[in-house]
């Protein structure tokens, strides 16, 4: 039996990363808190979600939670990803140890004040989100203990992904790639 979720962390409105349907599949219970930044869902959608901001603090079951701006500021992907639009990446820190999800961003200004990150996971891709280049720089800076490239299988196919695992790996000492995922998301970790 597979794990369902007690707390959802979304990043934006954009159908890859936040979909009524598959926030369904993977709710524990109509109590299951989603966490999400406006233009995700309606009132009514859900029983039990929050709508935040970036700057936004709080605790779930021992867990803490807070959010980042995620924004593409570069003018061949501005549209994509607006500052104005409030979107969010996601640190979430489990007894010390914080895990930054930069969500669809490109290398931002505030990833510099972020610190003690244990893993960082940084999109790649080049056309919606950072390129390989871009995010290699972002981790530089960041320094977590992982550095983890997402977001990119399925934009770069499979000759590019394997380009961009490869040189993710060799520019960064600290590169953890994760294996593709072929389950559903929520079965990841169990």
């Amino acid at each position: 039996m597979k794990e369902k979720a007690d707390l959802i962390l979304i990043t934006h409105a954009h159908y890859d990363h936040c979909n009524k349907d598959d926030v369904k599949k993977v709710m524990k219970s109509a109590e299951t808190e989603i966490i999400c930044p406006g233009g995700c869902f309606n009132e009514g959608d859900f029983k039990n979600f929050r709508v935040i901001k970036p700057g936004f603090t709080d605790e779930f079951r021992g867990i803490g939670i807070g959010t980042v701006p995620a924004y593409n500021y570069r003018e061949e992907r501005r549209n994509f990803h607006p500052k104005e639009n409030g979107w969010i990446g996601w640190i979430v820190d489990v007894n010390g140890y914080r895990i930054y999800h930069a969500g669809d961003t490109d290398f931002i200004d505030e990833m510099k004040g972020l610190g003690n990150i244990g893993a960082s996971l940084l999109p790649i891709g080049g056309h919606y989100v950072m390129t390989v280049d871009e995010a290699i720089e972002a981790a530089k800076v960041i320094n977590a203990q992982k550095a983890v490239p997402m977001h990119y299988k399925a934009l770069l196919g499979k000759e590019g992904s394997e380009r961009a695992e490869e040189k993710f790996r060799k520019n960064l000492k600290n590169a953890a790639v994760m294996k593709e995922i072929q389950e559903p998301m929520y079965s990841f970790g169990h």
